[in-house]
């Protein structure tokens, strides 16, 4: 009879969901549609007056505008259908269903890492070597990173997806997440070995540490620079055109890191599942209005499109 109950493969999963307080449910309903309503219109408004204003198609929002993209992207993967787990009693998601939103989320997550590291690349030829920026970050390099972004994504998500494929769920198909992430899968699964959890690490590391040591070496050299300008007015201005990326880097990562760079036996999966709250749902949230409130050149094009609209 086990020889039997365990030939029964999984044809669906139940996702469990971010809490099971049914006190909880419908306030976290309307909390996380908020959330997302804000990150389709500040994303989405971005990408728009980029497209619309000529003065900010350079690299520094050529960059921004995919960085959007993809935060628009990315939480719309994932947020529609963890809305459901607060309104549905069981909030079923078929065998090809999770694993096209595992890829998806793992296709997002890769490209925000390096379209991240892309920026703070382009923010090192801005303020180390200003007189040769144009020459540098010409439109066929700027396209070589933007492929070198996606494809870095699309090898994540190969990656993790085709690992995950080789696993066999034959029990039980609670996901303890509102979503299909890597480690909840791997815990799920009756074949789970060392070996898919190594790869998992690898390639989470080649992720997170890859573009964390160019953003670290970028970094290195800015810093390098802005103490060699004699000015305070000089220091302070090349600052402050890194702060807005410095702080969306420290949200991303940072939350990335303590998610899956931690033992599992440090950072169990229902804690794990309200951190990773915080990139696949604030970071994209967050990223439009950090980049928006601290940038003159985004408020001046902003002004300009409202002016055109209200023009008669």
């Amino acid at each position: 009879m086990a020889e039997e109950n365990n030939s029964v493969m999984v044809t669906d999963f139940v996702l469990a969901g971010l809490t099971h307080r049914q006190g909880l449910q419908l306030p976290l309903f309307f909390l996380f549609l908020a959330f997302y309503l804000l990150t389709v219109v500040g994303n989405l408004g971005l990408i728009t007056l980029i497209s619309l204003n000529s003065h900010l198609h350079i690299p520094m929002y050529f960059f921004l505008f995919n960085l959007s993209l993809i935060d628009f992207s990315f939480s719309t993967a994932i947020v529609p259908k963890m809305l459901m787990s607060f309104v549905l009693k069981r909030n079923l998601v078929s065998y090809a269903g999770c694993m096209t939103q595992l890829f998806f989320f793992c296709f997002f997550v890769f490209s925000e890492s390096f379209i991240l590291s892309a920026m703070a690349y382009d923010r090192y030829v801005a303020i180390c070597k200003p007189l040769q920026y144009t020459v540098i970050m010409s439109p066929h390099v700027c396209l070589l990173l933007l492929l070198g972004v996606y494809g870095m994504g699309i090898f994540g998500a190969f990656s993790h997806t085709g690992n995950m494929l080789f696993l066999i769920f034959c029990a039980d198909n609670l996901i303890n997440h509102y979503m299909c992430d890597i480690l909840p899968l791997l815990e799920l699964s009756c074949n789970g070995s060392y070996i898919n959890v190594l790869v998992v690490w690898i390639v989470v590391t080649i992720g997170i540490g890859l573009p964390i040591a160019a953003i670290f070496v970028s970094y290195g050299f800015i810093l390098y620079s802005i103490c060699h300008i004699n000015s305070t007015e000089g220091r302070s201005k090349a600052f402050s055109t890194c702060s807005s990326h410095i702080i969306a880097v420290s949200l991303f990562f940072g939350s990335g890191a303590f998610m899956y760079l931690k033992p599992p036996s440090l950072l169990p999966l229902d804690q794990g599942k309200v951190s990773s709250l915080f990139y696949t749902i604030v970071v994209p949230m967050f990223n439009p209005l950090i980049y928006s409130l601290r940038n003159k050149d985004v408020k001046l094009a902003l002004k300009k499109t409202l002016d055109r609209i209200m023009a008669p």
